[in-house]
């Protein structure tokens, strides 16, 4: 029979607690949410600072589709490149700091086009590349959006332990010693990290990371999908915390689904950069523009992060977690940030204790291999601004109850 791998892979999904199925929503307001008519504290969701819901997010939005109408209609390059993809473009590149920004529908879609517009060889461009296509260096535990995408390129992908600068420079050194002895030039590398880790929480060490990459003349990006809106003095994420610039920083991709609260990504950098990816990038060429409205949404939300404040009363909830957590005995990863893992390990006795969470009215999404290496599945908490103290104290007393009433060996 046609296709019979299908059936074999989702039993054998199955049989290692690791199938996956969508769930459906609804309702969700503030840190609630509703499924099958029952209500639950949400702790999985990445919208960190409660913005999806605020009235200024949901303001745009109206006022964006009273402009603008429901979609774009067209592609960015033949009319799909509205007034308000212009404005959040420019508005962006201004906080970054950074010459120009181009929009995408998605994270996976940016990173994508980054890895195979930069490394293509089919494309006229590359005929003029000094020698070879070049290196992809990413962390070992960079999303899978990155690493697909570097994947489907012809770029050699190479992996350093991660945030290991003397493992990363090992290798960095390792290829420029192979690619100029073999060819007597140097290839372009393209480092690449996390901002913010999506499944540890832990922050890359970017400043040395920047350092490195000027030392052996690569080019640094980071993903900062989960930083973006959150750290940083007006929220523009985990470069501006670092204070690092254009060049030292090259490529920057953050999204705006997670700390804004809407949808879509962008990727910062020089006006050279925007205009190769503006005539090499498939994702942006062929897909159809965001909605417009969408851009107006996010720009006011961009607007209304850097007046509020809700990035306090994120750390605040975070720092309160982690307090009670440890005066519960319960065992913490080094993250500072919104999202604060819980390694459990078996992936069996995750699900076990996420479902009876859940029965607590407890929604924690157990995270398992192949998102997370195997032997790491984990409870991935993650905490907002729309959470309350005392549903901090419910989230810590839940755990540490099914924590200590369901073994290691269940």
């Amino acid at each position: 029979m046609a296709f019979d791998f299908i059936q074999t892979a989702l039993a054998a999904r199955r049989k290692n607690n690791l199938f996956r199925q969508v769930t459906t929503l609804d309702s969700a307001i503030g840190a609630l949410i509703e499924v099958d008519g029952q209500h639950y504290l949400n702790f999985s969701s990445n919208d960190y600072l409660g913005m999806r819901q605020s009235t200024a997010v949901m303001q745009g939005w109206v006022d964006g589709i009273g402009q603008f109408g429901g979609g774009s209609g067209a592609s960015p390059l033949v009319t799909g490149h509205t007034r308000a993809h212009q404005d959040l473009q420019d508005s962006l590149a201004q906080g970054l700091e950074r010459e120009a920004v181009m929009l995408f529908n998605s994270g996976f879609a940016a990173n994508q086009a980054v890895c195979q517009a930069l490394f293509q060889a089919n494309a006229h461009c590359c005929a003029l590349r000094d020698s070879g296509q070049g290196y992809i260096l990413a962390d070992r535990l960079m999303h899978a959006s990155l690493l697909d995408g570097a994947m489907g390129s012809d770029a050699t992908l190479r992996r350093f332990v991660h945030n290991d600068c003397t493992h990363l420079e090992t290798q960095l050194s390792k290829i420029r010693a192979n690619t100029t002895e073999e060819s007597g030039k140097e290839q372009d590398v393209l480092l690449v990290t996390e901002g913010v880790f999506s499944m540890d929480g832990d922050q890359a060490p970017i400043q040395a990371l920047a350092s490195i990459s000027e030392q052996h003349n690569a080019w640094l990006m980071v993903d900062d999908a989960h930083g973006f809106g959150v750290l940083g003095q007006t929220g523009m994420g985990s470069v501006e915390q670092a204070g690092l610039n254009q060049h030292q920083v090259p490529v920057l991709m953050a999204t705006f689904g997670k700390a804004v609260g809407t949808s879509g990504a962008f990727i910062a950098g020089s006006q050279g950069l925007i205009d190769y990816l503006s005539n090499f990038a498939k994702h942006y060429i062929y897909s159809t523009a965001m909605p417009p409205a969408q851009a107006v949404a996010t720009l006011a939300s961009l607007q209304a992060i850097q007046q509020s404040e809700q990035r306090s009363l994120l750390q605040e909830n975070i720092d309160e977690f982690r307090r009670l957590a440890t005066a519960a005995g319960i065992p913490l990863t080094p993250s500072i940030t919104a999202i604060q893992p819980i390694i459990i390990g078996c992936p069996k006795r995750t699900l076990a204790i996420s479902q009876r969470l859940r029965e607590m009215g407890l929604w924690i999404i157990a995270i398992r291999t192949p998102t997370v290496p195997k032997g790491t599945d984990r409870l991935r908490i993650t905490l907002s601004a729309s959470h309350h103290k005392k549903d901090i104290q419910a989230l810590v007393d839940g755990l540490a109850f099914v924590m200590g009433e369901l073994p290691d060996d269940q």
